[in-house]
């Protein structure tokens, strides 16, 4: 299952960590954003003890939006070593997200 990144966890699970993360920005209230839930889960599965993969919802964690620059959602960062590394704005088929993930894995 992805994992919950708030602003409270965020440095420790996501910038602190060496391995990529995939971090899907989203709401519940956004419909592109539920259309793509189910691939970021199967991602999860796919990639577990690889790659990190977790969600941060943008109305309970809106520091993370700002530090971020997100402005759209769904938005999918790819974060390495503390830094974005890529990234995906909009509702994207799984291979867009296979074909980041296996670049900078």
């Amino acid at each position: 299952m992805a994992q919950e990144y708030t602003d409270a966890n965020f440095k420790e699970k996501v910038l602190d960590s060496d391995k990529l993360t995939m971090i899907d920005f989203w709401a519940e209230w956004c419909g592109p954003c539920r259309a793509i839930g189910p691939v970021v889960e199967e991602l999860s599965k796919e990639y577990d003890g690889k790659v990190n993969v977790g969600k941060v919802n943008v109305d309970q964690n809106p520091q993370l939006s700002v530090n971020y620059g997100i402005t759209s959602i769904p938005a999918i960062l790819f974060v390495k070593e503390g830094k974005v590394v890529d990234k995906l704005v909009g509702s994207q088929p799984k291979a867009n997200f296979v074909k980041k993930i296996e670049a900078h894995k």
